[in-house]
């Protein structure tokens, strides 16, 4: 069985793409989440950037819906790849090919984080640690 269910903030709005086929064209989009981390060393916050991809509908519902600093919940399953990249280096990938998506939060609770955020205040689901292949221009959280 492959299942992946987490729970994070979007990082960046969805990079929507649409591709043609057969029955017209679908929705692929394309997007970061932000991930606590259960478990970490004392004193110190860290987070886990999970890239998720989403299809047809699903792709729809992410460019219509998820932004920056949304929170919510992914149940897709997990899907592993490589290609060559330009360098001629095998580059090997890791995303969540989603399947569904709930919001964690009302609009209103999720504009008041995002505000408390964007502002420069700690909240309690701000994360510290960002990974070096992450550009954190434009993270949700400080």
């Amino acid at each position: 069985m492959n299942k992946v269910i987490i729970s994070g903030r979007v990082v960046r709005d969805a990079d929507v793409r649409y591709s043609q086929t057969v029955n017209g064209s679908m929705a692929v989009a394309r997007y970061t989440l932000a991930v606590d981390r259960a478990f970490k060393k004392e004193g110190e916050q860290a987070a886990d950037f999970i890239n998720c991809i989403a299809f047809g509908k699903n792709g729809e519902f992410a460019e219509k819906y998820l932004h920056q600093g949304t929170k919510i919940i992914v149940e897709g399953r997990w899907q592993t790849g490589n290609y060559t990249n330009k360098d001629g280096q095998k580059v090997y990938t890791n995303d969540c090919v989603v399947e569904r998506h709930e919001f964690c939060e009302s609009r209103t609770n999720q504009k008041s984080n995002n505000n408390g955020i964007m502002g420069g205040n700690a909240s309690s689901d701000s994360f510290m640690s960002i990974p070096d292949n992450v550009a954190d221009e434009g993270l949700p959280f400080n």
